[in-house]
């Protein structure tokens, strides 16, 4: 029977893989060599580095999945050098990074008392997230500037703004690239001393891709000299964070923005579909007959349902306060690696069903789904 591996921290891992063979679970921060030496096939998360340290041992490896967009702790080289399949799970939480800056824009409009389609807002990084929160975002009226070199390069009607550009023109600036540290499209400290002069006084902040996209220190640094709305889900150096920050944020949380049950759990899904197709077999499992029931799967429209009201709506099934209260309460205690593990449940937009009037064109923008 094959051996599979699987980070403990994947939804559905056994329900999806168990017929394909044997699923053993691991600690993805902790796992040793030793461990998956017999590892036929291995699934991980963005906390473990796959490299040659963890493969040396293994001499029967065929397949690596991570169940995240992230790749840069895979070391692809290495397995490509030694004929071991990989593939990760691109877009799987797409929809419910977008929920979390979302819920996080609501808020902060809220606590500010901003107009949203006054402000506009900086996206960096316009892969399969950046471009859904451009949707959505033009879904609430929000002006948008957006920049991604690599897809100003390779498109010529993309309307791509340069990064300082965007920091001196933006109200609200949300990251979501991908960490590459060399070369012209790094990322790393790619908002650093220099490019944090730039910004207007009250420029907001929001990192929702890789911590040290911004860095920590110069972030600490500026805000005890110039205040501003900042929220951070991810950190330099997880899971050992600049808890210094935490007095200076609005929201913080624990790298949970794509931790929807939908979003990890199509993680595992796409993985198990890629598997199932490398072996020539047919699935058996599908996402949408495992995922259990939402607490809330219906809601009645009204005719007089708009834009004004979605926001309570989306209350319904996700507030990052939560996450927030969350976060203060347990990260000297319990410490950030728990409270990933420990994260409760949270639907994506698309779990609630609704009924009712027409469902307006920029309800789907944002994710939601009308009843069949």
């Amino acid at each position: 029977m094959m051996k599979i591996y699987a980070d403990e921290n994947m939804p559905l891992v056994a329900e999806f893989f168990a017929h394909l063979g044997e699923v053993t679970l691991f600690n993805g921060r902790t796992v040793s060599p030793e461990q998956v030496a017999d590892a036929e096939v291995l699934l991980v998360r963005s906390v473990t580095p796959v490299n040659a340290a963890l493969l040396k041992p293994n001499k029967v490896l065929k397949f690596i999945g991570t169940a995240t967009i992230g790749m840069e702790h895979i070391d692809q080289g290495y397995l490509a050098s030694r004929n071991i399949s990989f593939s990760s799970a691109t877009g799987c939480n797409a929809q419910s990074v977008v929920e979390y800056v979302l819920s996080v824009l609501w808020y902060l409009a809220e606590k500010y008392q901003w107009q949203l389609s006054n402000k506009i807002l900086g996206i960096v990084g316009v892969g399969n997230i950046g471009q859904r929160l451009a949707e959505a975002a033009a879904a609430l009226n929000i002006n948008v500037l957006l920049c991604d070199p690599l897809r100003a390069e390779t498109e010529r009607n993309f309307k791509h703004t340069p990064f300082n550009q965007l920091c001196r023109q933006a109200d609200i600036i949300s990251f979501h690239t991908p960490m590459t540290k060399t070369g012209p499209m790094a990322s790393w400290h790619l908002l650093n001393k220099d490019t944090l002069s730039l910004l207007k006084a009250d420029c907001a902040l929001v990192n929702a891709s890789r911590g040290a996209v911004i860095d920590n220190q110069a972030l600490l640094h500026a805000l005890q000299f110039q205040p501003r709305p900042v929220v951070l889900d991810v950190w330099e150096q997880e899971p050992d964070i600049l808890q210094a920050l935490l007095p200076y944020l609005d929201i913080a949380t624990a790298h949970i923005a794509g931790h929807s049950i939908e979003g990890k759990a199509r993680g595992t899904a796409m993985l198990y579909q890629r598997l199932c197709q490398l072996l020539a077999v047919t699935p058996e499992q599908h996402l949408a007959a495992l995922l259990p029931v939402s607490a809330v799967t219906k809601v009645q429209l009204s005719a007089d349902f708009g834009l004004p009201d979605v926001q309570n709506l989306a209350r319904l099934l996700y507030d990052v306060r939560r996450d927030d209260a969350l976060f203060r309460y347990h990260i000297q205690g319990e410490g950030f690696d728990w409270l990933r593990k420990s994260y409760p449940p949270r639907r994506e937009f698309s779990s609630l069903q609704l009924a009712g009037a027409k469902l307006p064109a920029w309800m789907a923008q944002l994710g939601f789904t009308s009843q069949e």
